[in-house]
């Protein structure tokens, strides 16, 4: 496996979407590609945890949007229909 098909298949390594070949042959890579391999792992787990906490932020953003509406809406139905 080329480096650059190890960081593709890093990426996809990280969000656990390999699968059972895919994996054994990831493994061996990574072994051939020592610390790059590492660095690059990290990197895409930074990526992934990132992305992660960037999602988690949206998901309760549109929870507290939510509430706002819902009470908004009990104290005064006229604001949302305008």
């Amino acid at each position: 496996m080329t480096f650059e098909a190890f960081q593709n298949y890093a990426r996809l390594y990280v969000i656990g979407a390999l699968e059972l070949d895919e994996m054994e042959k990831f493994e061996r890579a990574r072994e051939q590609y020592g610390s790059a391999a590492g660095e690059c792992l990290d990197e895409c787990n930074r990526a992934h945890e990132s992305l992660q906490l960037s999602l988690k932020s949206a998901e309760k953003a549109r929870s507290i949007k939510t509430g706002l509406l819902s009470l908004v809406s009990r104290r005064n139905p006229a604001l949302l229909r305008a």
